[in-house]
This record gives structure tokens, C-alpha cells and sequence, in this order.
């Protein structure tokens, strides 16, 4: 019963006790008190009521200010690019042994298939001497700038609650994904783009769709704007016909006039959120097309990537994630979602890694001859990797959370080193292991937040990306 239905049913208001008012309508007074809270934070002028997306100091000094993360939805196989399992090719065509497999869960194929052994061919690479396979010579060039990470197990063994593990710490839908947290976290320092943008450039968009760069529970101004490779970057970003720029300001100054008396009246997070986009939007207009013009660099440098202007591809998408930090953007994720090779992993593997290698290689190196590279972290690296048992014939692998490899590159990730071990068949982790909450406890970390104090009151608890888990791993630290 609420208070509307007490003084209803007949009651003189003198009748309403004060302890029975407390009891029944203490959320409703609480919500008065941080309406007229958050008003009065809006009224003073606070960078957060007035730009939520304004830049804000993390909990110590930063090893790195933005982030590039290399999403390659589907599982590549780090049997045949990153871990190299000579005993996996003695036994190719074996049964596995029976206690490797007790407790385990496949997604697809019954867990006791015959062994299959790697594809490619490994050498030791750079002074660090870093195994990497055939597929990745350009990778392999610059290894001594990159931490290979090989000890990495997650939760999940399909894709989309794989991808969303990743992304958000969670296999459930609805928190907020790793870039989501670095906005609230450090908010943004380009005026004129968002500050989390989003591609995607394999066959198809990642499984777990736009969860994996949503905002959840968080403001929406925190969330991925995801980029077309070709035309306008976001759809209807260009003015109809009839309507120029002083229309469309004028339009725009109304409607701000009205969304600014509504926050002041209510504080709603949302109606700032509301406001900044329209504004991005405005100064996307003119900044957004310009950021996307391959045209504008240097040939040596499209070289350098193999990236075609006019012509969308993972290269091109990789010189505009360099492009975009320039203008200070603070977060890019590529989504390369075609490492699913259940059957033809052959050929499907060299094809891939044909598409990605030159770029990922390229984006180091452009990066470090601009002196981004130290205070710019770049990841790399799939939702889980694939079993060393055969799957499709005699040329596939199914998904594996229990063992898979990524690399982190920059922004104050020790380069050069190899970190954890998995077993002789490349099946689990058997010394270093690091989790997916642990990877982003170590991001945040470089970021300069303490993970466990980046929090978010939400239903009456407060949230992290990495829930109640995970720890920073040091040894991945410069």
C-alpha cells in the first residue's frame, strides 16, 4: 500500500503515523533526495552533469591512455599460430588419454576424437625467441614488442557467451562491455567523435552481437559506437536534402534548450547522454568523414598496413583505429569474426591470418614510429581457442576454453616474453594461468584503475567488469 492508497480509502492525513510514513515511503524520499542531489551537481556546473564523457583522472598514474583491442571472434587456433606442440603431431591420429578428458565438455564433438596434429611449421623469432608459426611471419617480426599470453582459460565454450565473457567479464547479457568501463573510467578526449568505436570486418558481425560493446547498466553515453567501413561512418550522419547547417542548428539548439530544462528539473544520466550525442553528431558531421578518409595518408604508410582507400578490409580498419586515437578517441575494438574452423581449417586459417598478419604487425609499428606505442595498449586474441582433438574429417577443431593463447603489445605490457605453459597436447594450462577476469583486471591496471574500486551502483550493489574475481597479473607488466 502506498502513501496515495492510505489517504484514499478514507483517512485524514492526521491519521498517518510518522514511523508508518518512514517505512512505506522512504524510497520515494530517497529518490527526491538524489534527484535534488544530482540537480544541485548540474546547477554548480560539475564536468560530469554537464559532459559525462568530459576526461577523468584514473586511480594512479597511467601506463596507457587508450586502447586498440583485436577482437577475432570465433576461436583461432593457437595450435597452429602461437603454441607449438611437437608431441601433438607425434601422437596425431591417437586417442587422447582418458584422464585428460575426465569432467571435460565439448561443444560439438564427442570429447574421446583421435588427436590431430598442428598444420603449420614454428620458428623462434626476435631476441626473445618466440615461437610463431608459418601463417604469421609479419607478427613475427615485431614479436619482441609483444607479450604473448599462452596460459589464457575462460568459462565459456560456445561463441556468444564466449565473446560476452570477454567482453563484459560475464556470460550473461547486459553488463558493461571492457570499453564501456574505460569511458566511465577515463572518459574521452575527443570532442568531436565517440569515445569507444566500434568495427566489424570478418564475414559476418560476432556472435554475441552489440552486447559485446554495450553499456549495460551504465550511462548509454558509455557505450560502442559501432563505424561503417565504407560511406558514411553512422547511418544518416548526412543531412537530408533541404536542410543545411543553419537549419539543423537551429533545430538542435531547441531541442537542447528543452533536454537541458528537463535534466535540471529530474538529473537523469540519460538526458545528459541524450544531449552529448546530439552534439557528437553535430561535430561528427564534419570531423567524421575526414577521420575516415584513407586517401589523406601517405602511400608508404598504406603500404605498410596493405590497406586500399575506398575499399573496406581489416587493414584499412587497422590505420583508422590509429587515425581515430590521433583525434583522441579512447577505445577501438575490431570484431574479425571468421576463426570458426570446425572443418577446412587449413586453408581457412591461411586465409585468414593472409587478411590480418600484415595489419596487426603494421598498426605496432606505425604506432611505435609515432611514439603512440608506449601509452597506447594493443590486444589480440579470440573469445577461447580450439581442441587438439579433430572435428570435420581430418581438418577441423572444435571450440576449447580450456587452454588458448593472446598477446598484448604497448601501453606498459612488458614486450618480448612468453607467459604460461599449457600441456604436452596444448589442452590445458598447466603453469601461469591467466582467466579472462584476470586479462582485465591486468588491462584496467594499465589503465591505471585499482579493478576492484571501479564499481557501479546498480540494484543495490556495487559492480565491476571482473565481478568478485580476478587479479592483476604483474608478470605481464613492464
Amino acid at each position: 500500500m502506498n502513501c496515495q492508497d492510505r489517504l484514499h480509502r478514507g483517512r485524514s492525513p492526521l491519521d498517518v503515523s510518522r514511523r508508518w510514513f518512514l517505512n512505506q515511503c522512504g524510497v520515494g524520499l530517497g529518490a527526491m533526495a538524489l534527484r535534488e542531489l544530482i540537480a544541485a551537481d548540474a546547477a554548480a556546473g560539475s564536468p560530469a552533469a554537464l559532459d559525462p564523457m568530459a576526461p577523468k583522472a584514473p586511480h594512479f598514474a597511467p601506463k596507457a591512455k587508450r586502447v586498440i583491442f583485436l577482437f577475432m571472434a570465433g576461436g583461432p587456433s593457437h595450435l597452429e599460430m602461437f603454441d607449438n606442440k611437437p608431441q601433438l603431431a607425434k601422437f596425431d591420429g591417437t586417442l587422447p588419454p582418458a584422464e585428460l578428458l575426465k569432467g571435460y565438455r565439448a561443444a560439438f564433438i564427442n570429447p574421446d576424437a583421435k588427436l590431430l596434429g598442428p598444420k603449420f611449421k614454428f620458428a623462434k623469432h626476435g631476441n626473445s625467441g618466440t615461437e610463431v608459426s608459418e601463417l604469421l611471419p609479419h607478427t613475427a617480426s615485431v614479436i619482441d614488442e609483444i607479450a604473448v599470453v599462452k596460459g589464457m582459460h575462460t568459462d565459456a565454450f560456445n561463441h556468444a557467451p564466449g565473446q560476452i565473457m570477454m567482453s563484459t567479464g560475464s556470460m550473461i547479457f547486459g553488463r558493461p562491455s571492457l570499453g564501456a568501463w574505460t569511458c566511465y573510467g577515463l572518459g574521452s578526449e575527443a570532442n568531436d567523435l565517440p569515445g569507444f568505436v566500434v568495427f566489424s570486418t570478418g564475414k559476418k558481425g560476432p556472435s554475441g552481437g552489440n552486447s559485446n560493446w554495450g553499456s549495460g547498466f551504465l550511462p548509454t553515453v558509455y557505450q560502442g559506437v559501432q563505424f561503417r567501413t565504407g560511406g558514411d561512418p553512422v547511418l544518416y550522419l548526412s543531412n537530408p536534402e533541404g536542410v543545411d547547417q543553419a537549419v539543423q542548428r537551429d533545430s538542435l539548439d531547441a531541442i537542447h534548450a528543452l533536454d537541458q530544462h528537463r535534466l535540471d528539473a529530474m538529473g537523469d544520466p540519460e538526458i545528459a547522454t541524450r544531449i552529448n550525442s546530439y552534439e557528437t553528431a553535430y561535430r561528427m558531421q564534419m570531423s567524421a568523414p575526414d577521420v575516415m578518409d584513407l586517401s589523406r595518408e601517405p602511400k608508404h604508410i598504406l603500404d605498410l598496413y596493405g590497406a586500399e582507400p575506398g575499399k573496406g578490409s581489416f587493414a584499412g580498419t587497422c590505420l583508422l583505429a590509429r587515425r581515430l586515437l590521433e583525434r583522441g578517441v579512447r577505445f577501438v575494438e575490431i570484431f574479425h569474426e571468421a576463426w570458426d574452423q570446425h572443418g577446412n581449417l587449413t586453408a581457412d586459417l591461411k586465409n585468414n591470418c593472409a587478411e590480418t598478419d600484415r595489419a596487426c604487425a603494421a598498426l605496432i609499428l606505425d604506432l611505435k614510429q609515432r611514439g603512440m606505442l608506449d601509452d597506447t595498449l594493443v590486444v589480440w586474441g579470440g573469445e577461447f581457442g580450439r581442441t587438439p582433438m579433430v572435428q570435420g574429417g581430418s581438418d577441423g577443431r572444435d571450440h576449447h576454453p580450456n587452454a588458448f593463447t593472446m598477446w598484448l603489445a604497448g601501453g606498459g605490457a612488458k614486450p618480448g616474453i612468453s607467459h604460461g605453459v599449457t600441456d604436452d597436447l596444448g589442452f590445458g594450462v598447466a603453469d601461469q594461468k591467466v582467466h579472462v577476469h584476470d586479462l582485465n583486471a591486468t588491462i584496467l591496471h594499465l589503465l591505471g584503475f585499482d579493478h576492484t574500486k571501479l564499481t557501479y551502483r546498480f540494484q543495490g550493489r556495487d559492480f565491476r567488469l571482473t565481478d568478485v574475481h580476478g587479479r592483476v597479473v604483474s608478470e605481464l607488466l613492464a
